[in-house]
């Protein structure tokens, strides 16, 4: 039986987390979700308070999915961000956006890969 979408994102969202720890990063949360959309992972690095976007690829016949987080996507995780830091009273907390892709078993990160777009 094959895996849905979901639950294979899922995995590969663990996955991210995992690479995220080990880079000092403390996972806040998996998959937020509101009526704006959704953010895959929400995390502290240090003073930042983080929103990354994690995009799979098995192969590079789709593209890079470092370069999958369309405007269109980087305003709805924007949109989603400022309803996460209203709701958790974050206001004072710096934010970045990170997208983290990973293509095959390879695994990369972009810091502040993008900004709010309101």
């Amino acid at each position: 039986m094959k895996k849905n979408r979901r639950t294979i994102g899922s995995g590969y969202e663990r996955l991210a987390g995992k690479y995220l720890e080990t880079m000092g990063y403390e996972i806040l949360e998996y998959n937020f979700r509101c009526r704006t959309g959704e953010i895959d992972i929400v995390a502290r690095e240090g003073e930042y308070l983080v929103f990354c976007e994690v995009k799979y690829r098995c192969d590079g016949r789709k593209g890079d999915p470092l370069e999958a987080v369309t405007p269109a996507k980087q305003r709805k995780i924007s949109q989603t961000a400022m309803y996460y830091i209203t709701v958790n009273k974050r206001t004072d907390v710096p934010c970045r956006f990170d997208v983290i892709g990973i293509l095959g078993n390879k695994i990369q990160i972009i810091k502040n890969a993008f900004d709010y777009i309101g």
